[in-house]
């Protein structure tokens, strides 16, 4: 196994995996089940979920740490790398271009690579919430994902700060087992379709707030309640809760494709939801840097194997 060594001049991998979260992990493992010569390169293992103290969808596993998935991630991937996968940590792609029938990569680090095909896996970044004490709290009663963290709030009055649809998503989500749900909406409309909302708000223990403006979180050790000014009456009011789910949106990590696939409004990569394929023949990709309809980890390693069984067919066919 080769780990941040000079490509060979010479040497065009089969497939180039960029990204080493979930997705590109499984992707990873299964190209190297299939004898595909892989580039796979990373910053790091893990993903966006690597800061959870308390992951409980995994499947096969109850409860497992975002450092410990990370770990058990990167291992599962170097146990079956052996001489196929080439391992590139400690580095991130800053451009990506197609020449003819090959992609040739770019890395920070300046080391190019050649591949026949590309794996998107690059996910994304959620939108801080910009209030006061936000940082301090975060993973202390501010969480960025209620798939990974709402059952830890079984039984306690939360809030959710967003009223698109992830937001009501959210909401919905942890009315199943908290005490009580506000969501914050700093607009005076929210955004998610009608039916959802209405849906959502008829719940008796979910209470919708419009021009909220978030502004501080408060606690201790934990998280106690947050402040937030009524846009309209310029008042600031207070709520006790024991959460904050926050769910502004996401930052897809695209920008190193520039505009050679199509993206959507936000910059999420567009796929074909049967295969992954994305609008650049030989290019596919998965996860959350893309425009698929839901986001969890699970769906992201899924989505990758799925492309990577295409993957496959494609090259076999080449």
């Amino acid at each position: 196994m080769n780990t941040n060594q000079e490509q060979t001049s010479n040497e065009v991998y089969d497939v180039a995996i960029i990204g080493g979260g979930p997705g590109g992990a499984a992707a990873a493992v299964y190209a190297a089940r299939k004898l595909l010569k892989t580039v796979f390169i990373t910053k790091d293992f893990g993903g966006q979920s690597v800061v959870s103290t308390d992951i409980q969808n995994w499947i096969g596993t109850p409860n497992i740490s975002g450092e410990k998935l990370a770990k058990n991630l990167e291992a599962h991937v170097r146990a079956y790398a052996g001489d196929v996968v080439d391992i590139k940590t400690n580095d991130v792609v800053s451009k990506v271009v197609k020449e003819n029938d090959h992609f040739t990569i770019t890395t920070e680090s300046g080391a190019p690579y050649t591949a026949k095909a590309i794996l998107v896996t690059t996910g994304g970044d959620r939108k801080r919430l910009p209030a006061k004490g936000a940082d301090t709290f975060e993973n202390k009663g501010v969480t960025y994902c209620a798939s990974c963290d709402g059952p830890l709030f079984a039984g306690l009055d939360v809030a959710v700060v967003g009223g698109g649809n992830a937001g009501f998503e959210t909401a919905a989500q942890l009315l199943a087992y908290t005490k009580s749900v506000t969501l914050l909406q700093r607009t005076n409309e929210f955004k998610a379709d009608p039916k959802t909302v209405e849906k959502v708000l008829s719940h008796p223990h979910m209470t919708g707030i419009l021009n909220a403006e978030t502004t501080e979180v408060l606690g201790d050790t934990f998280v106690s309640g947050l402040t937030y000014t009524d846009i309209k009456t310029d008042e600031e009011k207070e709520i006790p809760v024991s959460g904050i789910f926050v769910e502004i949106g996401i930052i897809p990590n695209t920008n190193f494709l520039g505009d050679m696939a199509e993206l959507d409004q936000i910059k999420r990569i567009v796929v074909d939801p049967k295969n992954q394929r994305t609008s650049v023949d030989g290019m596919w990709a998965a996860g959350d840097c893309t425009d698929s309809l839901y986001h969890q980890n699970n769906i992201a390693a899924g989505d990758a194997v799925k492309a990577l069984e295409d993957i496959y067919l494609y090259l076999s066919t080449q």
